[in-house]
């Protein structure tokens, strides 16, 4: 029996000096894993940080951008409302008139006209050529087609109202009417 007891002893000895071992190795293998976890969320927070502060910078780029333009087209709007007043005013100085008077005066209200367009232009409104050209849907807005096979396809053929642009912007497209015909089946389509 004392060999009994001496085996069981020695057994529990070795369950003992095992058990610590292996809480051990467990606490270990936590504490590994938490070290793991906590180096993949500084890894995750890092590439965030850097996202946001590209994206500030982005950000930054883009308002900068934006005061540029801003100050750039600042004059676009009031350009644009004072376009038909002007027009206006440009047709009524070239209309033809016999009275000498009339004539003196509208060669005042001629020249102040343009002065005008000659400023608008220094600021950089550009008359978008369209009269003959080919139609361009960027530039001209047809209002009409017609079909006149004597002249090229796809051409303006008459401008009802000037186009504009603004500093490469467009201002307002031109009204053209256009030349459009076909030789399908002999006919004019």
């Amino acid at each position: 029996m004392d060999e009994n007891k001496e085996v069981k002893i020695e057994h529990e000895e070795e369950e003992l000096l095992e058990e610590p071992h292996a809480q051990k190795k467990e606490k270990k293998n936590k504490h590994k894993e938490q070290v793991e976890a906590l180096e993949l969320e500084i890894k995750n927070l890092k590439d965030k940080l850097l996202r946001n502060v590209a994206e500030l910078e982005n950000f930054k780029k883009r308002m900068h951008q934006e005061r540029i333009n801003d100050r750039k087209y600042a004059s676009k709007n009031l350009i644009a409302d004072i376009l038909i007043p002007l027009e206006q005013m440009n047709k009524a100085v070239n209309m033809s008139t016999d009275n000498d008077l009339l004539k003196n005066f509208l060669i005042g209200f001629k020249m102040i006209n343009d002065q005008l367009y000659a400023t608008l232009e220094q600021d950089g409104l550009k008359e978008i050529e369209a009269l003959g050209k080919p139609f361009d849907p960027k530039f001209h807005h047809a209002i009409e087609k017609v079909s006149k096979p004597d002249q090229p396809n796809g051409i303006n053929l008459e401008v009802s109202q000037k186009g504009y642009t603004y500093k490469e912007q467009i201002l307002r497209p031109a009204m053209v009417i256009v030349n459009e015909w076909s030789e399908e089946n002999g006919k004019d389509e």
